[in-house]
């Protein structure tokens, strides 16, 4: 155990520390939720992480994306996530994949062997083709729900896919039905219990784009490391 991580050890005990160390966390999409995500498992100590995101740090992510500063606009998220990480911690093995998840070049994922899965991307098809994957290779896998136009993180609940049934998340509707349609039953999920607000939302590079601020969808990123520590420590 290195001196960094005494106060961790305080509360996890050594044994968890190890533990930690040695798990394998894939966290798919490194946006508001995904980048606090990984971050929070790297300073928790998680000794192996497969960060995977196709994008690029644009200045409008600035408001909310931690791995977003100004000298990085323009660089890959996957890049700007490892600067970060590895600042905190150099000799933690951290893998970069500037990709998309889909069904055709899914295989990378399982190949890395990971103990858990963190999905924090927002298209549908790769979200559901992730949850089929995952409960075929048996990887324990956490998904995250709506978190744009919200403004209060403490409606965010851990739970089932059964629990987001009258959330108003229009992503969580879609999701429940899809899932039972693809034999699904149970599903771990980060969801808001939030209205959220009517805002118009235009398009961005082509994509729907909600509003969003700098404490949802980071606050959403740390109940999902949280949650995944939990489950890989069995608290």
């Amino acid at each position: 155990m290195q001196n960094w991580q005494k106060r961790t050890a305080l509360l996890i005990g050594e044994d968890g520390v190890g533990r930690l160390e040695r798990a394998r966390v894939a966290i798919l999409g490194l946006g508001g939720v995904g980048s606090a995500a990984a971050e929070a498992l790297c300073r928790a100590g998680v000794g192996h992480l497969l960060l995977i995101d196709h994008d690029t740090v644009d200045e409008t992510n600035l408001n909310r994306q931690l791995v977003a500063t100004r000298p990085v606009i323009g660089m890959p998220k996957t890049q700007a996530a490892l600067l970060r990480l590895r600042a905190i911690r150099p000799d933690g093995d951290f893998m970069p994949a500037e990709q998309f998840y889909l069904p055709d070049n899914s295989t990378f994922l399982f190949e890395w062997q990971p103990d858990y899965v963190i999905d924090a991307i927002d298209t549908v098809t790769a979200k559901l083709h992730l949850a089929g994957a995952c409960a075929a290779h048996g990887v324990p896998l956490l998904m995250c729900l709506g978190t744009g136009n919200r403004l209060d993180p403490s409606a965010l609940r851990a739970g089932d896919i059964a629990d987001t049934a009258g959330c108003g998340c229009g992503l969580a509707r879609v999701m429940r039905r899809e899932l039972r349609r693809r034999g699904i039953g149970r599903q771990a999920v980060v969801f808001s219990t939030e209205e959220p607000s009517k805002s118009v939302c235009p398009s961005e590079h082509g994509r729907h784009a909600p509003g969003s601020i700098a404490f949802v969808p980071p606050a959403a990123g740390m109940l999902m490391a949280s949650r995944a520590v939990r489950d890989l420590l069995a608290l």
